[in-house]
């Protein structure tokens, strides 16, 4: 946990913030990484309204577009959705998993985050929250340490049927004026206990109401993929933590 010295705590009226939603289903083939069958529909599952997000996905998650898009507008919401490993050591050795190349942590204060500010970054890949004694909270320090007003990032691995309907959730509590730390709290007690429900054709509903995506289609999993999931399993939601200012 940051000084409370160093986080911005001015509140900040997240819903009239611009969103860029950036990640990737499958990479390049030289860069031999498993495809992560849950991120179009996690990109889709942020909402349309208030924010209109921006999209990119695949062939277009490449870090040349993600400095092109921040230059062209003061997104205040990054959302990236891919895969990310953190390893002990030289900080080259950790990175997030772009279409075709690696941002390594030694990349992460390069991106000038702090110019325009990003108010609230999520990194929903694996592990990237974590870190040791050269790189305290990993990535989401970095960013944070670079400008980053919030960051909400993961400790462990994590599994695209859980993360898909915390971040709709998130997001949707968002979306009723909730701040950012009360929002992520929410989603995670809404699975927890068991609100959070996926049915036998693999639709996802939280409190009996159906979740859809901002393409108007159902959020929905592939059993297949996915087998029997218990979404209230701490192994599903409780990795997931804010780092920075709770507003």
């Amino acid at each position: 946990m940051p000084s409370l010295t160093l986080p911005d705590t001015r509140y900040t009226a997240i819903r009239s913030a611009k969103v860029l939603a950036m990640g990737a289903s499958e990479f390049a083939p030289d860069q031999r990484q498993t495809p992560l069958p849950f991120v179009p529909m996690e990109l889709l599952a942020i909402p349309r309204q208030p924010w209109q997000p921006v999209s990119f996905l695949n062939e277009k998650f490449t870090l040349t577009n993600l400095e092109m898009q921040r230059r062209s507008q003061p997104f205040g919401i990054i959302h990236l959705a891919t895969h990310a490993q953190f390893q002990s050591g030289s900080l080259e050795n950790s990175f997030i998993q772009l279409w075709n190349d690696k941002l390594e942590l030694t990349d992460v204060k390069q991106l000038s985050w702090n110019n325009p500010p990003v108010t609230l970054l999520v990194l929903s890949a694996c592990q990237t929250a974590r870190g040791d004694r050269e790189a305290e909270l990993g990535f989401a320090g970095l960013a944070f340490k670079a400008g980053v007003k919030s960051v909400l990032g993961s400790l462990w691995y994590v599994r695209g049927e859980g993360t898909l309907p915390l971040m709709a959730e998130f997001y949707h509590q968002l979306t009723q004026g909730k701040i950012k730390v009360a929002a992520l709290r929410e989603a995670q007690m809404a699975m927890l206990q068991g609100r959070v429900k996926i049915d036998r054709e693999g639709l996802i509903s939280i409190d009996d109401r159906s979740r859809m995506l901002s393409s108007g289609e159902p959020l929905k999993i592939d059993l297949e993929l996915s087998g029997d999931v218990n979404l209230s399993h701490p192994y599903y939601w409780s990795g997931f933590t804010m780092i920075g200012s709770p507003w």
